[in-house]
């Protein structure tokens, strides 16, 4: 498949079911990158070019304009992927989810800031400095865990430009419910 407008690349992450963004980030995933056929940028042209232009728009605007299909997250490794909403319910939550208290305290700490209020990266990542006295480097690898273990997701809201981080399950109660069940 040959990707060129947001709708083949609705259909593409709905025929994968999972996939990276990028090129090159997994050996078993098909990439985005990879079946989009628009140009990339030529020499001398300003800008970024329409192939990255378009994948960068489509990672966060395929999840906006999709919610109940397309989820956009991390996963293993760090890399930045797309996948079916029922994808992430069925396999790919159960298996890598991990509790909050079993992750690493400052993750443990950016996310309480995230439970109680609306934050944009580079605020969240100034108040951690300041709180917690981490490094940027710290701030990023907490981050990027609690991407990971699905604790966080950044905002499906189509008018939000920004990376702004809300708890999983504000956004995807049905997944987290279904996941969490009280015992018997």
């Amino acid at each position: 498949m040959k990707i060129n407008t947001i709708e083949e690349a609705r259909r593409f992450v709905l025929q994968e079911r999972i996939c990276t963004v990028f090129s090159g980030k997994s050996k078993s995933l098909k990439s985005l990158w990879d079946a989009v056929d628009l140009p990339e940028k030529q020499p001398g042209e300003k800008g970024w070019g329409q192939k990255i232009s378009a994948v960068w728009d489509w990672k966060n605007r395929l999840p906006a304009t999709y919610p109940d299909e397309i989820f956009y997250g991390k996963i293993k490794g760090g890399t930045v992927a797309l996948m079916t909403t029922d994808y992430l319910g069925d396999h790919h939550y159960p298996e890598y989810h991990k509790d909050i208290g079993a992750c690493r305290w400052l993750s443990q700490q950016i996310h309480e800031l995230i439970r109680l209020d609306l934050y944009e990266t580079p605020a969240l990542r100034r108040d951690s400095i300041a709180r917690f006295s981490c490094t940027k480097s710290q701030f990023d690898t907490a981050l990027k865990e609690l991407q990971i273990t699905l604790n966080i997701v950044r905002s499906n809201d189509i008018e939000v430009e920004k990376d702004t981080w809300l708890p999983l399950q504000e956004i995807y109660p049905e997944i987290y419910n279904q996941n969490h069940k009280p015992p018997d």
